[in-house]
């Protein structure tokens, strides 16, 4: 795992990572680490949060649902009680799920709305005092397909759509106190998602296979990448952004 940047500008600062035990959520938590901030990492799997633990000195975890009652309370109160401070809160947790009109299930639906749209809510609401008091900003991650179309996924899409307009509505809030919210929109991105989503390895790759062939560029993202600009969005030189949906997908949302 490598940062993808060397400057320090983030020194003392302190990051709150959700989804943090794989993937773009491992890369960001590394990434804001080695730009000099300390990190707590956030996530239900207390083995691959470990792993992430020892990617960095700086980076302490937290094992817990962010779903669950009270779980927000808890996450931001143990970030400020070990630091004293919260700069950055990068909603990164999420799921997608593959379901037609034709299969919708109803606790599909709710499962996805609870970790996309009501986690990610409930946890700006408890960081937002701390946010205000050191300028800090939030940072919500979305998809290409929270503003283009997916057939077989619209619920998953739904609630990228919802985190978009979330993070616009938030940055037009909350700019007059100095707290900006911005959101990256990864476009297919090689992580474990699809095989929590309930697809094999080989459909996994299929689709990997699909997609590369669709996107103008022929490449599948790493988690490295989503992570530059995860922390390109965070970092003081960027103040002046707030409201905008970056989406990093290749070329993907121009077809």
């Amino acid at each position: 795992m490598t940062a993808t940047t060397t400057d320090r500008g983030l020194s003392g600062h302190v990051a709150i990572v959700t989804g943090a035990g794989s993937g773009i959520g491992r890369a960001t938590a590394v990434a804001f680490a080695e730009a000099g901030a300390y990190v707590l990492g956030v996530g239900r799997r207390a083995e691959p949060l470990k792993e992430t633990a020892e990617a960095h000195d700086s980076i302490a975890v937290l094992a817990v649902d962010v779903r669950a009652d009270g779980a927000p309370a808890e996450i931001v109160a143990h970030a400020v009680q070990k630091w004293g401070r919260l700069d950055y809160l990068v909603n990164n947790a999420g799921a997608t799920a593959v379901m037609p009109l034709a299969e919708t299930d109803k606790q599909v639906i709710l499962d996805l709305l609870a970790l996309n749209v009501v986690a990610p809510s409930l946890l700006a609401h408890e960081a937002l005092p701390h946010l205000r008091a050191t300028s800090g900003t939030i940072i919500n991650l979305s998809s290409t397909y929270g503003h283009r179309p997916m057939a077989g996924g619209a619920h998953y899409a739904a609630t990228k759509a919802a985190i978009e307009q979330m993070t616009r509505s938030w940055a037009l809030e909350l700019a007059g106190e100095g707290v900006r919210v911005n959101s990256v929109a990864p476009g297919p991105t090689r992580t474990d998602v699809m095989l929590h989503a309930g697809l094999t390895p080989e459909a996994a790759n299929d689709m990997y296979a699909y997609e590369r062939e669709r996107i103008p560029t022929h490449h599948i993202a790493s988690a490295d990448e989503m992570a530059h600009w995860v922390l390109r969005l965070a970092e003081p030189a960027g103040r002046h952004a707030t409201g905008q949906v970056v989406t990093v997908d290749g070329g993907l949302e121009l077809i």
